[in-house]
């Protein structure tokens, strides 16, 4: 009896003066009261990601533009997208598989609460503030044409009928011009619309050489010639057609995982209809993350000694590819690919 009792009291003694030592908290299992929950931390990468999206509206006149203009012109609207800009932005999150719990009753926690920056994620986690922004493309209307034909719309068209008219000789058909409003035609316009095209071209060269009636100089004559092909232009876009821009935003985030051997992430795809889509949407082309872990140095200690377990990152090289052609290339720090190290306390 009294040996046991001994044993009872060495082993409180021990307790009480032993170092303080993080218990690893299984699934379910609640931490002891009194007790600091904390996590490990792990990497995450947000792209931040623009698309141009360019809408481009065929002239109504397009058809018209070889016979009139001299050169073919697309006939039908098209929509594509392309990268414009990719951002990688680290962020740090708790492990959700790794939680530990210490207790710190009469221990300083100084050197506890310096470990944030050096790889431990304390229980009351901060939002990382990372903004969630999805803007989608403004859609491109058909009537950018509108009012931009050189006259207006309508013709007056002349038509002979005839008529029975009784004479001398008898009966007999006599011609009876007769004028009605009607709309031109589509061609009718195009031939108007090139005719006017032309006279702006050739008031240009007048100004430039200086064979007209008036004296262009200095401002006078930039502010004419610039006039002058804004609405050269205007009346080209009847028969070229048009092109729309507009800017996609987007946020992907990608979790890299420690058990995986290769290390490669599809970050996003970016569809020819839709323009930026999830990893999980097969209509795009993937834009891949490509993760190049450097060597590890491994440490002594490598988490099996007493105290607070906290983990160092390893670097990695992070490359971004759109097929074989490489986007950019930077360095991260990559906590879940580090060591797990003890600090005592």
């Amino acid at each position: 009896m009294k040996t046991t009792l001994k044993i009872m009291i060495a082993a409180l003694m021990l307790a009480a003066f032993s170092p303080a030592q993080a218990q690893l908290l299984s699934n379910g299992k609640s931490a002891p009261a009194g007790a600091v929950v904390y996590s490990l931390p792990v990497t995450s990468i947000t792209f931040c990601v623009d698309a141009v999206r360019e809408d481009f509206i065929a002239g109504p006149y397009a058809e018209y533009a070889k016979k009139y203009m001299g050169a073919e012109a697309r006939t039908s609207n098209e929509v594509s997208y392309y990268l414009k800009s990719i951002k990688l932005v680290p962020y740090l999150e708790a492990d959700p598989s790794v939680r530990y719990s210490v207790n710190l009753k009469g221990k300083s926690s100084d050197s506890f609460m310096a470990l944030c920056s050096q790889g431990l994620v304390v229980a009351n986690d901060s939002y990382t503030g990372k903004a969630e922004v999805w803007r989608f493309p403004s859609l491109a209307g058909n009537d950018q044409f509108a009012g931009k034909d050189v006259d207006n719309n309508l013709s007056t068209a002349t038509t002979t009928l005839y008529k029975t008219v009784k004479t001398s000789r008898g009966y007999e058909k006599v011609a009876v011009s007769q004028s009605q409003v009607v709309e031109k035609s589509a061609e009718k316009k195009a031939a108007e619309t090139a005719a006017t095209i032309f006279k702006l071209r050739a008031m240009r060269l007048a100004i430039v050489t200086g064979d007209t009636d008036a004296t262009y100089s200095g401002e006078a004559m930039d502010a004419a010639i610039k006039e002058l092909l804004r609405m050269e232009e205007e009346y080209m876009s009847l028969f070229y057609g048009t092109t729309q821009e507009s800017i996609q935003t987007m946020n992907f985030d990608v979790v890299p995982k420690a058990d995986r051997r290769d290390h490669k992430y599809v970050a996003f795809r970016l569809s020819e209809s839709e323009g930026l889509v999830p990893a999980s949407d097969l209509s795009g082309r993937p834009i891949v993350l490509d993760l190049e872990l450097d060597d590890l140095v491994a440490t002594p200690d490598n988490g099996k000694g007493g105290g607070i377990y906290y983990r160092v990152p390893r670097t990695a090289t992070a490359r971004v590819f759109d097929g074989a052609t490489m986007l950019m290339q930077t360095r991260i720090p990559m906590y879940q690919f580090g060591e797990t190290l003890t600090f005592p306390l």
